[in-house]
Protein backbone atom coordinates (compact mmCIF):
# COMPACT_ATOMS: atom_id res chain seq x y z
CA UNK A 1 0.00 0.00 0.00
CA UNK A 2 1.41 3.15 -1.11
CA UNK A 3 1.83 5.56 2.00
CA UNK A 4 -0.28 9.11 1.19
CA UNK A 5 2.34 11.28 3.47
CA UNK A 6 -0.19 14.54 2.10
CA UNK A 7 -2.99 13.27 3.28
CA UNK A 8 -1.71 12.46 6.85
CA UNK A 9 0.25 15.51 7.31
CA UNK A 10 -2.14 17.66 8.79
CA UNK A 11 -3.34 14.84 11.05
CA UNK A 12 -1.85 14.50 14.84
CA UNK A 13 0.01 11.41 15.31
CA UNK A 14 -0.55 11.94 19.19
CA UNK A 15 -4.02 11.20 18.40
CA UNK A 16 -3.03 7.62 17.57
CA UNK A 17 -1.81 7.31 21.43
CA UNK A 18 -4.44 9.09 22.45
CA UNK A 19 -6.98 6.20 20.31
CA UNK A 20 -5.18 2.96 21.95
CA UNK A 21 -5.84 4.17 25.50
CA UNK A 22 -9.41 4.99 24.99
CA UNK A 23 -9.69 2.09 23.52
CA UNK A 24 -8.31 0.27 25.65
CA UNK A 25 -9.38 1.61 29.21
CA UNK A 26 -12.69 2.34 27.50
CA UNK A 27 -13.10 5.35 30.01
CA UNK A 28 -12.09 8.96 29.11
CA UNK A 29 -11.09 9.36 32.73
CA UNK A 30 -8.79 6.75 33.10
CA UNK A 31 -7.31 6.92 29.94
CA UNK A 32 -6.22 10.31 30.91
CA UNK A 33 -4.77 8.75 34.24
CA UNK A 34 -3.30 6.58 31.96
CA UNK A 35 -1.35 9.17 29.41
CA UNK A 36 -1.14 11.70 32.81
CA UNK A 37 -3.05 14.67 30.97
CA UNK A 38 -6.12 16.17 31.80
CA UNK A 39 -9.84 14.97 31.84
CA UNK A 40 -10.53 17.93 29.39
CA UNK A 41 -7.34 17.02 27.17
CA UNK A 42 -8.59 13.88 26.71
CA UNK A 43 -12.37 14.64 25.97
CA UNK A 44 -10.96 17.22 23.32
CA UNK A 45 -8.92 14.51 21.80
CA UNK A 46 -12.07 11.83 21.67
CA UNK A 47 -13.75 14.81 20.22
CA UNK A 48 -11.29 15.23 17.41
CA UNK A 49 -11.22 11.57 17.06
CA UNK A 50 -14.77 10.97 16.69
CA UNK A 51 -14.87 13.52 13.67
CA UNK A 52 -12.01 12.21 12.11
CA UNK A 53 -12.80 8.64 12.12
CA UNK A 54 -16.79 9.47 11.50
CA UNK A 55 -17.52 7.48 14.29
CA UNK A 56 -18.87 7.61 18.27
CA UNK A 57 -15.81 5.07 19.27
CA UNK A 58 -17.07 5.08 22.76
CA UNK A 59 -21.02 5.44 23.95
CA UNK A 60 -22.19 5.59 27.33
CA UNK A 61 -24.17 2.50 28.81
CA UNK A 62 -25.76 1.64 32.32
CA UNK A 63 -22.10 -0.48 33.06
CA UNK A 64 -20.10 2.79 31.70
CA UNK A 65 -18.98 3.22 28.43
CA UNK A 66 -18.72 0.66 25.10
CA UNK A 67 -17.09 0.51 22.15
CA UNK A 68 -18.82 0.80 18.85
CA UNK A 69 -18.52 -2.05 16.44
CA UNK A 70 -15.73 0.21 14.45
CA UNK A 71 -13.95 0.90 17.95
CA UNK A 72 -13.90 -2.53 18.30
CA UNK A 73 -12.30 -3.55 15.16
CA UNK A 74 -9.57 -0.88 15.66
CA UNK A 75 -8.20 -2.41 18.99
CA UNK A 76 -5.71 -4.54 17.35
CA UNK A 77 -4.51 -2.72 14.27
CA UNK A 78 -4.53 0.49 16.60
CA UNK A 79 -2.43 -1.38 19.64
CA UNK A 80 -0.02 -2.58 16.96
CA UNK A 81 0.67 0.29 15.06
CA UNK A 82 1.65 1.93 18.85
CA UNK A 83 4.03 -0.71 19.22
CA UNK A 84 5.31 -0.53 16.30
CA UNK A 85 6.11 3.51 16.30
CA UNK A 86 7.37 2.82 20.25
CA UNK A 87 10.23 0.34 18.87
CA UNK A 88 11.35 3.48 16.45
CA UNK A 89 10.84 6.67 18.10
CA UNK A 90 12.59 5.19 21.41
CA UNK A 91 14.80 3.05 19.34
CA UNK A 92 14.25 -0.20 20.97
CA UNK A 93 16.48 -2.04 18.52
CA UNK A 94 19.46 -0.81 21.42
CA UNK A 95 18.03 -3.25 23.70
CA UNK A 96 20.74 -4.41 26.14
CA UNK A 97 19.74 -6.65 28.93
CA UNK A 98 22.46 -5.61 30.98
CA UNK A 99 21.37 -2.23 31.14
CA UNK A 100 17.77 -2.06 30.71
CA UNK A 101 15.17 -0.98 33.45
CA UNK A 102 11.35 -2.71 32.46
CA UNK A 103 9.05 -4.59 34.56
CA UNK A 104 7.33 -7.25 33.15
CA UNK A 105 3.98 -8.45 34.66
CA UNK A 106 3.39 -12.57 34.20
CA UNK A 107 0.49 -14.48 35.21
CA UNK A 108 1.18 -18.23 36.38
CA UNK A 109 -0.43 -20.78 37.95
CA UNK A 110 1.39 -21.83 41.22
CA UNK A 111 2.90 -24.77 40.11
CA UNK A 112 4.66 -22.89 37.71
CA UNK A 113 5.53 -20.43 40.01
CA UNK A 114 7.00 -23.11 42.27
CA UNK A 115 9.30 -24.53 39.11
CA UNK A 116 10.31 -22.36 36.50
CA UNK A 117 9.90 -18.57 38.45
CA UNK A 118 12.63 -19.40 40.38
CA UNK A 119 14.81 -20.67 37.32
CA UNK A 120 13.78 -16.85 36.32
CA UNK A 121 14.99 -15.16 38.50
CA UNK A 122 18.20 -16.09 39.05
CA UNK A 123 19.09 -15.63 35.13
CA UNK A 124 17.74 -11.61 35.51
CA UNK A 125 19.76 -11.19 38.68
CA UNK A 126 22.79 -12.82 35.91
CA UNK A 127 21.87 -11.08 33.22
CA UNK A 128 19.11 -8.52 33.60
CA UNK A 129 19.22 -6.63 36.94
CA UNK A 130 17.20 -4.12 36.12
CA UNK A 131 13.94 -6.50 35.32
CA UNK A 132 11.55 -6.47 37.58
CA UNK A 133 8.68 -8.84 37.60
CA UNK A 134 4.73 -8.54 38.78
CA UNK A 135 3.45 -11.57 39.40
CA UNK A 136 -0.21 -12.77 39.50
CA UNK A 137 -2.41 -16.07 39.85
CA UNK A 138 -3.13 -17.00 36.52
CA UNK A 139 -7.47 -17.31 35.31
CA UNK A 140 -7.40 -18.80 32.39
CA UNK A 141 -10.82 -17.81 32.12
CA UNK A 142 -9.99 -14.07 31.76
CA UNK A 143 -6.50 -14.07 31.00
CA UNK A 144 -7.01 -13.46 26.78
CA UNK A 145 -8.42 -10.52 28.06
CA UNK A 146 -5.97 -9.48 30.33
CA UNK A 147 -3.52 -9.77 27.41
CA UNK A 148 -5.83 -7.94 25.41
CA UNK A 149 -5.94 -4.84 27.89
CA UNK A 150 -2.21 -4.73 28.54
CA UNK A 151 -3.09 -5.74 31.94
CA UNK A 152 -0.75 -8.90 31.43
CA UNK A 153 2.68 -9.14 29.39
CA UNK A 154 3.03 -12.70 29.41
CA UNK A 155 0.86 -15.75 30.14
CA UNK A 156 2.12 -18.83 31.11
CA UNK A 157 0.23 -22.32 32.16
CA UNK A 158 -1.74 -25.33 30.24
CA UNK A 159 -2.38 -22.62 27.52
CA UNK A 160 -3.28 -23.90 23.78
CA UNK A 161 -4.21 -21.47 21.90
CA UNK A 162 -6.04 -17.48 21.97
CA UNK A 163 -7.22 -15.84 19.24
CA UNK A 164 -5.81 -14.70 15.74
CA UNK A 165 -3.97 -11.92 17.82
CA UNK A 166 -2.68 -13.80 20.41
CA UNK A 167 0.88 -16.10 19.96
CA UNK A 168 1.63 -19.50 21.87
CA UNK A 169 4.70 -21.28 22.37
CA UNK A 170 5.16 -24.75 23.95
CA UNK A 171 7.70 -24.51 26.64
CA UNK A 172 7.99 -27.83 28.75
CA UNK A 173 5.77 -31.48 28.81
CA UNK A 174 4.84 -32.66 32.26
CA UNK A 175 3.32 -35.68 34.08
CA UNK A 176 1.94 -36.37 37.25
CA UNK A 177 3.55 -38.14 40.63
CA UNK A 178 2.28 -38.81 44.13
CA UNK A 179 3.87 -37.93 47.17
CA UNK A 180 3.25 -39.19 50.08
CA UNK A 181 4.73 -39.32 53.56
CA UNK A 182 5.67 -43.69 54.00
CA UNK A 183 6.13 -43.40 57.95
CA UNK A 184 2.50 -41.71 58.15
CA UNK A 185 0.65 -44.17 55.60
CA UNK A 186 3.20 -47.38 56.35
CA UNK A 187 3.09 -48.68 52.30
CA UNK A 188 6.33 -47.73 50.59
CA UNK A 189 6.03 -47.01 46.93
CA UNK A 190 5.15 -47.80 44.58
CA UNK A 191 1.35 -47.29 45.39
CA UNK A 192 -0.92 -50.09 44.54
CA UNK A 193 -4.51 -48.95 42.88
CA UNK A 194 -5.63 -50.35 45.95
CA UNK A 195 -3.30 -48.27 48.40
CA UNK A 196 -3.93 -45.05 46.19
CA UNK A 197 -7.75 -45.35 47.27
CA UNK A 198 -7.77 -46.78 50.71
CA UNK A 199 -5.95 -43.57 52.10
CA UNK A 200 -7.53 -39.79 51.67
CA UNK A 201 -6.40 -37.23 49.06
CA UNK A 202 -5.49 -33.88 49.27
CA UNK A 203 -5.36 -31.49 46.16
CA UNK A 204 -4.86 -28.25 44.40
CA UNK A 205 -8.07 -26.40 43.45
CA UNK A 206 -8.00 -22.68 42.85
CA UNK A 207 -11.89 -22.70 42.45
CA UNK A 208 -12.49 -24.80 45.19
CA UNK A 209 -13.59 -27.76 42.97
CA UNK A 210 -12.78 -31.28 44.33
CA UNK A 211 -12.84 -33.02 41.02
CA UNK A 212 -9.70 -32.87 38.66
CA UNK A 213 -8.19 -35.16 36.39
CA UNK A 214 -7.14 -37.52 38.66
CA UNK A 215 -11.23 -38.11 39.84
CA UNK A 216 -11.96 -37.98 35.84
CA UNK A 217 -9.44 -40.75 35.50
CA UNK A 218 -10.81 -42.97 38.06
CA UNK A 219 -14.25 -42.28 36.95
CA UNK A 220 -13.23 -43.81 33.95
CA UNK A 221 -12.33 -47.61 35.56
CA UNK A 222 -15.41 -47.17 37.98
CA UNK A 223 -13.54 -45.92 40.96
CA UNK A 224 -13.80 -42.86 43.40
CA UNK A 225 -11.09 -41.62 45.79
CA UNK A 226 -11.92 -40.27 49.50
CA UNK A 227 -11.09 -36.30 49.58
CA UNK A 228 -9.80 -35.16 52.63
CA UNK A 229 -9.22 -31.68 51.71
CA UNK A 230 -8.98 -28.75 48.85
CA UNK A 231 -6.26 -25.76 49.26
CA UNK A 232 -6.15 -22.91 46.47
CA UNK A 233 -2.46 -22.66 47.48
CA UNK A 234 -0.66 -25.13 45.46
CA UNK A 235 2.62 -24.91 47.63
CA UNK A 236 1.35 -26.11 51.00
CA UNK A 237 -0.30 -28.98 50.14
CA UNK A 238 3.60 -30.68 50.79
CA UNK A 239 3.58 -29.67 54.21
CA UNK A 240 0.23 -31.04 54.80
CA UNK A 241 1.24 -34.89 53.41
CA UNK A 242 3.98 -34.40 55.35
CA UNK A 243 2.39 -33.74 58.51
CA UNK A 244 -0.83 -36.09 57.79
CA UNK A 245 -1.88 -39.58 56.17
CA UNK A 246 -2.71 -38.47 53.18
CA UNK A 247 -2.05 -38.53 49.61
CA UNK A 248 -1.70 -35.36 46.95
CA UNK A 249 -0.98 -36.28 43.39
CA UNK A 250 0.95 -33.38 41.40
CA UNK A 251 3.54 -32.65 38.87
CA UNK A 252 6.36 -34.55 38.77
CA UNK A 253 9.31 -31.84 38.63
CA UNK A 254 7.73 -30.22 41.89
CA UNK A 255 7.14 -33.77 43.73
CA UNK A 256 10.27 -34.72 43.40
CA UNK A 257 11.29 -31.68 44.66
CA UNK A 258 9.30 -31.73 47.59
CA UNK A 259 10.36 -35.31 48.63
CA UNK A 260 13.82 -34.61 48.79
CA UNK A 261 13.79 -31.06 50.34
CA UNK A 262 10.81 -33.05 53.00
CA UNK A 263 12.06 -36.45 53.00
CA UNK A 264 9.02 -38.03 51.56
CA UNK A 265 8.09 -40.10 48.60
CA UNK A 266 6.79 -40.73 45.44
CA UNK A 267 5.15 -42.87 43.50
CA UNK A 268 3.40 -43.72 39.69
CA UNK A 269 0.22 -42.61 39.61
CA UNK A 270 -1.60 -45.91 39.59
CA UNK A 271 -3.86 -44.63 37.04
CA UNK A 272 -3.10 -43.49 33.87
CA UNK A 273 -2.85 -39.58 33.46
CA UNK A 274 -2.09 -38.28 30.23
CA UNK A 275 1.17 -35.81 29.77
CA UNK A 276 0.05 -31.74 29.60
CA UNK A 277 2.23 -29.15 28.14
CA UNK A 278 3.07 -25.72 29.84
CA UNK A 279 2.97 -23.14 27.05
CA UNK A 280 3.94 -19.00 27.11
CA UNK A 281 0.98 -16.97 25.60
CA UNK A 282 1.76 -13.10 24.35
CA UNK A 283 -0.41 -10.82 22.36
CA UNK A 284 1.29 -10.22 18.90
CA UNK A 285 1.51 -6.54 19.38
CA UNK A 286 4.37 -7.04 21.45
CA UNK A 287 6.13 -9.34 18.50
CA UNK A 288 9.11 -7.26 17.54
CA UNK A 289 9.44 -5.40 20.89
CA UNK A 290 12.97 -6.66 21.40
CA UNK A 291 12.84 -6.89 25.13
CA UNK A 292 9.71 -8.53 25.24
CA UNK A 293 11.15 -11.12 22.73
CA UNK A 294 14.37 -11.43 24.63
CA UNK A 295 12.01 -12.68 27.83
CA UNK A 296 10.73 -14.91 25.68
CA UNK A 297 13.49 -16.88 24.15
CA UNK A 298 14.65 -17.01 27.87
CA UNK A 299 11.61 -18.64 28.63
CA UNK A 300 12.39 -20.97 26.19
CA UNK A 301 15.67 -21.54 27.27
CA UNK A 302 14.63 -22.23 30.74
CA UNK A 303 12.02 -24.72 29.57
CA UNK A 304 14.48 -26.65 27.62
CA UNK A 305 16.56 -26.81 30.65
CA UNK A 306 13.68 -27.72 33.15
CA UNK A 307 12.48 -30.70 30.54
CA UNK A 308 16.48 -31.63 30.88
CA UNK A 309 16.78 -31.52 34.96
CA UNK A 310 13.24 -33.27 35.18
CA UNK A 311 14.81 -36.12 32.51
CA UNK A 312 17.31 -36.80 34.48
CA UNK A 313 15.58 -36.92 37.39
CA UNK A 314 13.32 -39.20 36.75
Amino acid sequence: MTVKHRDLAGIDLNLLVALDALLTERSVTRAAGHLNVGQSAMSSSLGRLRKLLGDELLTRAPDGMRLTPRAVALVEPVRSAVRQFQCIVLREDSFDPATVERGFTLAVPGSVEAYLIPRLLALLGREAPGISLRLRALDYGSVLGELDADQVDLAVGVLTEGQSHHKVRALYRFGYLCLFNPDLLGVAPPLSLDDYLRFPHIMTSITGADHGVVDIALAAIGKRRRMAATTPRFTTVAFHVLAAPVITTMVDALALGFAAQLGLATSPVPVPLDADTISMVWHSSYDHDPAHRWLREVMVRLGREAAQDLADAL
